[in-house]
């Protein structure tokens, strides 16, 4: 399971343009996700992971999708006072009014900018990873979340079954990062988000591998309620490392009566 760094919180709703520090910055086996929306009358955005907090930091990587007529996202690096060689992608991933998911993969080659569980653009290292320490999003853009998940690859495996809590409970636009590998031979397991006080379930997710199919429902009270199964598309398959994301920004939550805001994993 990925967790954030130490000493760095998920940021929500934040005013833009935003600049924050990314506390012990970035290496290879970490991610940056960010959550938004792209505005109706976007010319465009960018996204800059830089060298410092300040104006005329060197960035590492600048991801600049641009809605100019002949729409592509650019990428590039800025180093000693000058932008270097830039890389186009014509094929524009965000849409004008519509919410998106972009996270980018940090690994020894460069980063893996992914846009809406796909994978998009591999853009190499230009300066070393380890002197990026802070995050820029500028532009028509609203970001509803920032996370930093990850640690490195010094991180430990949690066992199987796992079981914890989770810190604050579960809140609306709250996110929840999952990584781990469908082994051959699989059958099924199972994701469940448990409350404390009476252990319902309030959200259990069951891949089911040799059937094909998620199972999704709860159990109040010791009932289980009725199953969901309808899905447009299976990541579960074997020998496949999918990061899940369970998302709570489509839910309406009252923490004072709402069950699930005592929640554990």
């Amino acid at each position: 399971m990925f967790v954030a760094p130490p000493g760095y919180q998920p940021i929500y709703n934040p005013s833009i343009p935003y600049v924050g520090p990314i506390y012990g910055g970035l290496r290879p086996g970490m991610s940056v996700y960010i959550q938004g929306t792209i505005h109706h009358h976007i010319t465009r955005f960018e996204v800059n992971l830089q060298c410092g907090e300040f104006d005329g930091s060197d960035i590492g990587l600048h991801i600049n999708p641009r809605f100019d007529g002949w729409d592509k996202v650019v990428f590039n690096t800025f180093q000693s006072g000058s932008w270097e060689r830039e890389e186009k992608v014509h094929h524009m991933p965000f849409r004008k009014g519509e919410t998106f998911e972009l996270i980018i993969v940090v690994s020894c080659d460069g980063y893996q900018i992914n846009v809406n569980g796909k994978e998009y653009h591999l853009y190499q290292h230009r300066l070393p990873v380890e002197r990026v320490c802070a995050l820029k999003i500028a532009g028509d853009v609203q970001v509803q979340t920032i996370n930093i998940i990850g640690g490195g690859g010094n991180l430990p495996v949690s066992t199987i079954p796992f079981s914890n809590m989770i810190p604050g409970g579960m809140s609306s636009k709250r996110t929840i990062i999952i990584r781990g590998m469908v082994p051959y031979g699989a059958n099924r397991f199972c994701i469940n988000f448990i409350v404390g006080g009476t252990r319902d379930i309030a959200f259990h997710l069951n891949p089911r591998i040799l059937e094909g199919i998620v199972v999704r429902n709860s159990q109040l009270g010791g009932l289980w309620g009725q199953e969901e199964q309808e899905i447009f598309f299976n990541p579960f398959q074997e020998a496949t490392i999918p990061l899940y994301r369970i998302n709570t920004h489509t839910c309406t939550f009252n923490p004072s009566n709402n069950p699930f805001h005592n929640s554990t994993k």
